[in-house]
Parts: C-alpha cells; structure tokens; sequence
C-alpha cells in the first residue's frame, strides 16, 4: 500500500496523519479504535431484527439494560442497582440506578422500561424474544419512578440473563420509532455516522455517568466478510483488530507476529445445517436423518475451522446449563444414510439448493457440506448470498438448505417452539417441554427437562448441527478490554484501551 493510500485511509476513518507507517499510526491514537466485523447489520435497533450483528455494534455501547451480561457470561446489574424476586417465582422487582439519562437528556424512568417492555411484548412486535422471553411476562408496573414490577406467567430463572441481552436493551420512548437509523440510548457512545457498506463509527458521549472511565473516544467498526482481506487489513494496520475473526487459516501467521495478540476463546453458538421442515421430501424425518448421518463434522470443523470448533448434535453449547453430548446420535456413516433415503422412497439424485451467506465458515464450509452429500445421491446445488439477501430468502423460509451460526445463548425456545421460525419446525410436545422448562425452579429437575429438550430436537432431526465455533481474536499488541469469548455477540468499547 502506498504512502498516500495510507492517508486516505487515515482520513476515511478520522485518524490523525502522524506518520505513515501502521505503528506510528497506532502510537498517536490512543483514544480511538478501528475494529473489523465480517457482517455488516440490517440496522441498529436489536429490538425489531434478529441479526448478531446489530449488538455487536450498539449492545452496551449505544443501548443497555437492566442486567449486563459478562465476558464469563454471568450477571450484573446495569441500568438497575438489582432485583428482588417473589417466593412463587413469577414476581420480579427492579430498582433503577438514579440519575441516568439518554444522550439527549432525558431520563430514564420506569414509565420508559415498561414502555420498552409493552412495545416487546405487543401483537404486532418482531422481537427476537417475543415468544421466549415478553409474552410470559403478564404485567409490567411502573411502582413509582425507579421501581419497575415484572410479573410473569410462569417462573422463570433466567430472566436477568435474558433482560441482558440486546433484545431487551432499554429504548426512548420519544425515539425509538426511529432507532433503526438514529439510535438514542442510555450507552456511552452516540452514532456519529454510517457509510452504508463500509463502516459505522461511534463517538463518546461525555454525558454519559461512567464517561470517565471510558477511554476510547472513537471507535469505527469496519465490515470485511472476506477472508483474505480481514489478513490483509489487519497487516497494513488498516483496523486494529477483529474480535471475532474468520480468517483461521492465518491464525499461525498473526500468533507468530509479535505486533499481534491472538487469543482463543468459546462462544454460545450452534453452527448447523439449516433444514427447512415444511418443504418435500425434507418434512421427511428420514430423509433429515439422512442428510445428518451423511455429514462428517470433523471434516468440517477440519477444514473450513482450522480444527477449531467442538462436534455439537442439537440445538445447545458445551457451555450451556444442561448441555448433553449428542453429537453421536447421528454419526458420519453414508451407508446409513443412503439406506433412510430408500426408506423415505426418495429417487437419488435428490436435488436441492444450498443457500451460503458470506462469513467464511458457510462459504468454505458449503464446498464441504456439498461434497458430502452428493456421496449419499443428495445434489446440493450451491448458491451464494449477500447478508441482506440471506436476511429476506432462507431466514424469511426460502430455502431448502443453508448454513448459518446461531450466536445467541439458550435460544431453543425462540427458535424452535415457534413454528413460523425460518425452519418451520412445528411440534406441540417440544413445546410442553418448554413450557415445562419455563415453570420448572429445581436445578435438578430443570437440567432433566433441559436434557429432554435436547434429545427432542435430536430425534426430530430440524436440523443437522454440526459444530460449536471457537472464538478468534486477533489485535494489535498494546489494545486491551476486547472480549475473547462470546457468552453473547457484544463489543463492550467502555472497558477497551490501549496500554
């Protein structure tokens, strides 16, 4: 890259011009940072879209809520000071910090909390956690300015982690029509601007009640879904770092570059090979255990991560409360597979389409996915997306196939105890089980129930999950506070620095 190249790139992202070379860059720019993410988000409002991507980039920074989920994933209290909860389990009582304000000085109260809530919770919402979260709650009380009163249908113990994630973040009564585009939140930071395809950028708001501990006072996060130009724009120092970075087949490179840190970490993902439920012949569940016992997940996890991912076979994370092996349920064994097919009278080649979205991981691992099922008579014809377009095609029901990373923790319920979910799973006894999860307070009796879901999805074969995905951070030496693993998809900029 050349000296010039350099500085437009300086200027692009608001950099001052100290020198041209990348670490002299890096030396005068203490309070800012450029971080990289492979997708870029429909929006910025979490509360209305499903995709990751929106809380990667507003999630504690723009918005919270009243409990913050931690880097370790346990929970904190954040917008409130804590909360009390009934002996029947169903009654919870939040007590808001004092004095906190949205960037354009309002304040928040408890009348804005239970708007936010109702607004979740209405007919006509598309929160992600409609279903598994808002419509369990029956009542939400403003008690007086700083107490809010949650009450709910059934028990349920994870609501303070569920109030700490980004579908729940607080908004402003005033302006969360608009909260898309124009984010106004509680966070400390504002959107200073948004170059639609390239960048979203991020500036302090000094009237935020922690400012002063904050010490980043820009940050731009860059979208790069190519593999190769992640490498690239790491090396030129273009961004100082990726926390979640797809390129693993360079991990080697960046660990043995003593500009870079890289450090690994686990994740709440599930990556699986989507099945739409409701399209002949894969409403089948032989030809969907099938398509399972066709697929060898180390080959996988081998060859499109590095090795770097561990073998999952439902809809749950080694990490999660409950979580059961089943990755052996459906092992790699082609004959087993051809054998379902003949059982479900299907003609081979069986055709079908293979929807790919951009991050690597789908691409790299659609080539193998592909190649695997055609050795059982199932022709994956392969066709690539954009994100915008996987958002309205394959998650909207059109698909046949797709691979995808599901990030978000404990969503089982979200996912599959609706039946207008992009899959199309539709089955009244897992939805008993989860209401029976929902009620059920005994650690023991829920990590049983938490077992049966698990072995449900399983034996019904939705999907084919293949593996959970390890967290890769790469950053430049001297940064410090990013995240290494993902409990949920978050940058929290309040607690990154340069050393």
């Amino acid at each position: 890259m050349d000296l010039s190249r350099r500085h437009l790139n300086a200027l692009l992202a608001g950099l001052p011009l100290a020198g041209a070379l990348p670490e002299a860059l890096a030396q005068t720019r203490k309070d800012t940072v450029i971080l990289a993410m492979i997708l870029e988000p429909p929006g910025l409002d979490p509360t209305i879209a499903p995709a990751a991507a929106i809380g990667e980039i507003v999630h504690y920074n723009i918005f919270e809520g009243l409990t913050k989920i931690n880097a370790d994933g346990s929970v904190s209290p954040l917008l409130c000071e804590g909360w009390g909860l009934s002996a029947d389990g169903r009654t919870y009582t939040f007590k808001l910090r004092s004095g906190i304000r949205f960037s354009d000085g309002a304040p928040l109260t408890a009348e804005t909390v239970k708007f936010s809530f109702e607004r979740a919770r209405a007919p006509n919402s598309t929160n992600k956690a409609k279903k598994a979260v808002f419509d369990n709650i029956t009542s939400v009380v403003a008690q007086d300015e700083t107490t809010v009163v949650l009450t709910l249908a059934k028990s349920d113990a994870t609501l303070p982690f569920r109030l700490g994630e980004n579908t729940a973040v607080i908004l402003h009564p005033s302006t969360a029509a608009e909260a898309a585009t124009k984010p106004v939140g509680t966070g400390p930071y504002r959107l200073e601007g948004w170059n639609k395809g390239s960048a979203i950028t991020l500036v302090k708001w000094d009237g935020h009640r922690d400012a002063a501990k904050v010490a980043i006072r820009r940050a731009t996060f860059r979208f790069i879904n190519d593999a190769s130009a992640q490498v690239a724009a790491l090396l030129a120092g273009d961004v100082d770092g990726m926390p979640r970075f797809g390129a693993f087949q360079a991990m080697k490179q960046f660990q043995s570059d003593t500009r870079f840190t890289v450090e690994v970490g686990n994740t709440a993902g599930k990556g699986l090979l989507a099945i739409n439920n409701r399209k002949k012949p894969l409403d089948d569940v032989r030809v969907r255990r099938a398509i399972t016992h066709a697929i060898d997940r180390k080959a996988f996890i081998d060859g499109a991560q590095e090795g770097l991912g561990t073998p999952i076979g439902s809809h749950f994370a080694p990490a999660d409360d409950g979580y059961i092996d089943l990755s052996g349920q459906y092992p790699h064994n082609p004959d087993r597979a051809r054998a379902l097919l003949r059982e479900a009278g299907i003609t081979t080649p069986l055709n079908l389409t293979l929807t790919l979205p951009p991050p690597p991981y789908a691409r790299k691992g659609g080539e193998i996915i592909a190649a695997q099922l055609a050795k059982v008579g199932i022709n994956a014809k392969i066709e690539n997306v954009e994100w915008a377009q996987w958002l309205s095609g394959p998650f909207k029901g059109n698909f046949d196939l797709t691979i995808i990373n599901h990030v978000e923790p404990l969503d089982y319920a979200t996912a599959y105890a609706d039946p207008g979910y992009y899959f199309g799973y539709d089955s009244a006894k897992f939805r008993n089980l989860v209401s029976t999860l929902a009620s059920t307070g005994n650690a023991r009796d829920r990590a049983r129930v938490w077992g049966e879901v698990q072995r449900q999805l399983a034996d019904d074969a939705v999907n084919a999950w293949i593996w959970n995905p390890a967290q890769v951070a790469v950053f430049r030496r001297g940064l410090k506070g990013l995240w290494n693993s993902s409990p949920i998809f978050a940058n929290d900029l309040s607690a990154v620095s340069w050393s």
